[in-house]
């Protein structure tokens, strides 16, 4: 069962990501971030990528595409707000 960070969570889970690029969706408890690629082809490969951890985790993110942008919203819809799941599939992204 997946639970919604803690303060103290949120503190060490979360600061690593606001330093990559991640913040706060204002006025919703979830975190987004835009990933910018080459060309449309390229975003689209790291989407179908991280489409396969997000189906393997069971945690889908809320996103969209732009020729090569994508946009990035992560949230955990059970607890309605973050949990570790949304700092695990950022990080992926990230690495990605």
């Amino acid at each position: 069962m997946n639970e919604k960070l803690s303060d103290t969570g949120r503190k060490t889970v979360l600061a690593p990501l606001f330093d990559s690029g991640w913040e706060m969706v204002e006025g919703r408890d979830a975190i987004r971030k835009t990933f910018a690629f080459e060309d449309f082809v390229t975003a689209f490969s790291w989407m179908t990528r991280a489409a396969f951890y997000a189906e393997k985790w069971n945690h889908h993110p809320e996103w969209s595409n732009t020729y090569n942008t994508v946009e990035v919203v992560l949230t955990t819809h059970d607890v309605d707000g973050l949990s570790a799941l949304d700092a695990k599939l950022a990080r992926k992204m990230d690495r990605l």
